[in-house]
């Protein structure tokens, strides 16, 4: 896919007010939350203390708060204003100090090498300027930094989604609502090969991609 052909996807103009607050409530179950604990682990392990982190479409905050607590200092950028308030007030019930601004994953609005880690959690298929988002992903990593993203894969199977759905833990109204996004936002979402192409397309070049239910993890790593 070259550049001049990439998706060109509205970047979820409905995430605002009451959709923005649904939202919020579903991600903040407390398996959700428990998740979220697990994955700011992860992604702190080998990090130095005081590790600056940049979160691209942090949404609610659930992840960037976690993070946060594992004594990083973290930035979160969203293009929805709703989400930035909604965040800003979670960080606040949580006592933890979170930088919330509203800002485009492609034009971030910072300089250069700011960043030990870039995080994107399940956002990246709604961007409509993919691999200018991954190139300003790389310019804000220090050298030897890593952007990781997390999103749904196109090939996951209906089988998957109602799996994963399961493990929410959510009501019967919610799980079916959830479903049935999950089934929709699939037709945005990057198969791995198609996402090593935008790889190949950016300043990172490579990628590495694992898959485990309906979603991907992709590491990219800007050279020291």
């Amino acid at each position: 896919m070259s550049a001049t052909r990439q998706k060109r996807f509205k970047v979820v103009p409905e995430m605002q007010g009451v959709v923005a607050r649904w939202y919020a409530r579903q991600r903040g179950s407390a398996s959700q939350l428990e998740a979220y604990r697990a994955q700011a682990a992860q992604l702190t392990a080998g990090l130095p203390p005081g590790a600056v982190v940049l979160e691209v479409a942090p949404g609610p905050g659930y992840l960037a708060i976690e993070l946060a607590r594992r004594g990083a200092h973290v930035t979160g950028l969203d293009i929805s204003r709703s989400f930035v308030e909604i965040a800003g007030q979670h960080a606040r019930q949580a006592a933890v100090s979170v930088d919330f601004r509203q800002g485009d994953a492609a034009s971030l609005p910072f300089d250069p090498e700011s960043f030990d880690l870039v995080v994107c959690q399940a956002a990246f298929k709604n961007f409509t300027r993919p691999v200018s988002a991954l190139n300003e992903m790389h310019r804000v990593l220090r050298r030897g930094g890593t952007a990781v993203i997390q999103d749904l894969r196109k090939d996951a199977s209906g089988a998957d989604i109602d799996r994963e759905v399961k493990e929410m833990g959510l009501g019967r109204l919610s799980g079916r609502m959830t479903r049935w996004t999950l089934r929709m936002l699939r037709r945005r979402a990057y198969s791995p090969d198609q996402f090593e192409r935008l790889a190949a397309e950016s300043s990172f070049r490579t990628c590495d991609i694992r898959t485990q239910g309906v979603g991907m993890e992709v590491r990219l790593q800007r050279q020291g």
